[in-house]
């Protein structure tokens, strides 16, 4: 599968975009405010411990502290005074105590209101391995499925360990790579985690201790493989600093590196600009006429799945099919688009042929095998549906680019004028129910909204606006104000103040 990296960068935000046949199949997003912390590693301090959680809140220079869950703590070299090797995780206390130190990485961005995700179990990466300092074993990609493939790279990373005290990890590029390689791979592991070590003697908690390839560099590390013909890059220092990374640890994809220098800008001339702006709205449009609705929510994530204008087929099943087949193809790719993860819930159109729906959920599967990011998919339930997760790292491309709606506050709708209206009608009353109680107050009363309530209540609720203005016995203005929402709306009383 033929695929080019695009790598666009300028002084206020960095973009990079795996295109494969030219379609965007995955889109990275930095701006100077926001890099992503995946992957760094600080000397934490642990501010606050709830055992009802079996978690701790670990302050590490953030915005919020981070998450350290339990489990993700690596119990033999944290507990206080216990160096056994299967000391039982019983209780959180057991691990740490409040005000303590230690080195924690960071599994997943913040997100919203949710601090980082924490891991004491710290993992360097490189191009073709993972060096984890605090393991001891050695694993192998599932992705590299080839066992004598498999059992090559677990003899070479034996010898190439040769006796340290660290765990590995062969990565999916790793399959091919030569013993020299990934030699050199694991001696310039050894000499990040060093170098952590060192940073860590100099440092009072919170601090940052090691700090991730910049997007640009590490996507390059992450993304390319066999299958990438070109990466361009439109920034020529950019270009000068990844041309030496990849000199030192790619040097056989030198060739395919470019510095992109045409008139149009890289992203508009791969379309890629057009397919963000698509990625950024509910709607996914199929070639055969039906659609995709796909809903973001806190819990989970919502794929519906419509015909449209989709007529094709000799009959109903085979019509639904063929539009289930073409759905279950482009899910997995507008969810890597999208980055969206956790929960999934897909909702294909009804199919009572069971034949049908196999070949439905193996569609589904295949194409969820081009996505990096693990996913688990389940079969139909009773009711239809299909429920699938993926592992979510950083925030949706939705949620890094746009903010909720300040009208509707992120709900996706807003009041009718007509609900408005009645909700004027019925705090006017109340207002002066309260004020009054049987007694006569001087001055009117001033309604101030917006455009369209007040246009209704001059023409279809005027009858309405009359009626009550002769029940309370004041007068009734009203003011267009501009500046408010939809549903927004202002009950003034105005009294007389004598001069």
């Amino acid at each position: 599968m033929a695929e080019e990296l695009l790598i666009n960068v300028n002084p206020f935000e960095t973009r990079v975009a795996l295109v494969s046949h030219g379609l965007l199949q995955e889109i990275h997003v930095a701006r100077a405010e926001g890099y992503s912390v995946t992957g760094n590693i600080y000397l934490g301090r642990v501010e606050r411990i709830v055992p009802g959680m079996q978690a701790a809140f670990v302050n590490v220079g953030l915005a919020r502290p981070g998450f350290l869950h339990a489990r993700d703590i690596d119990a033999p070299r944290i507990m206080r005074g216990d160096d056994q090797q299967n000391a039982p995780k019983t209780d959180i206390r057991d691990l740490l105590h409040e005000g303590q130190s230690l080195l924690v990485q960071v599994e997943k961005d913040p997100i919203s209101s949710k601090g980082a995700r924490l891991s004491t179990q710290l993992a360097l990466a490189s191009k073709y391995l993972v060096l984890m300092p605090m393991e001891q074993h050695i694993g192998i990609s599932q992705r590299i499925d080839i066992e004598d493939e498999r059992q090559r790279l677990r003899e070479v990373l034996e010898t190439v360990r040769d006796g340290a005290q660290a765990g590995i990890i062969a990565r999916t590029a790793s399959e091919g790579a030569t013993a020299e390689q990934l030699q050199l791979d694991f001696q310039l592991l050894q000499r990040v985690w060093s170098h952590v070590q060192e940073a860590r003697t100099k440092v009072t908690a919170p601090a940052l201790v090691f700090e991730e390839l910049p997007l640009h560099s590490r996507m390059v590390r992450e993304l390319v493989g066999p299958d990438t013909e070109t990466v361009f890059i439109d920034d020529e220092s950019t270009y000068r600093r990844i041309r030496r990374y990849v000199d030192e640890f790619i040097p056989n994809f030198a060739e395919r590196l470019h510095f992109y220098d045409g008139k149009r800008p890289l992203f508009e001339r791969h379309g890629v600009e057009d397919e963000v702006k698509r990625a950024l709205t509910s709607t996914v449009a199929l070639k055969s006429g039906g659609s995709l609705v796909i809903e973001q929510t806190e819990a989970m994530i919502s794929i519906d799945v419509n015909t449209g204008g989709f007529l094709g087929g000799h009959n109903l099943e085979e019509t639904v099919f063929r539009a289930n087949l073409e759905a279950a193809q482009s899910i997995p790719r507008q969810l890597r688009l999208r980055n969206l993860g956790g929960i999934i819930v897909i909702d294909f159109i009804d199919m009572e042929d069971e034949e049908h729906q196999r070949q439905v959920l193996r569609a589904l599967e295949k194409a969820a095998e081009a996505d990096p990011a693990r996913t688990r998919i389940e079969g139909f339930s009773s009711l239809g549906l299909v429920q699938m997760s993926r592992k979510r790292t950083r925030e949706s491309l939705a949620q890094t680019m746009c903010q909720p709606c300040h009208h509707c506050a992120g709900v996706g709708v807003v009041k009718t004028a007509e609900s408005t209206c009645v909700e004027v009608l019925r705090a006017l009353s109340q207002d002066h129910q309260a004020r009054c109680r049987g007694k006569s107050v001087e001055g009117e009363y001033l309604i101030r909204a917006t455009e369209a309530v007040v246009d209704r209540l001059l023409d279809e609720d005027a009858q309405y606006l009359t009626d009550l203005s002769e029940s309370i016995q004041q007068e009734i203005r009203i003011q267009v104000e501009p500046s408010y929402r939809q549903g927004q709306f202002d009950i003034v009383l105005v009294q007389n103040v004598p001069r």
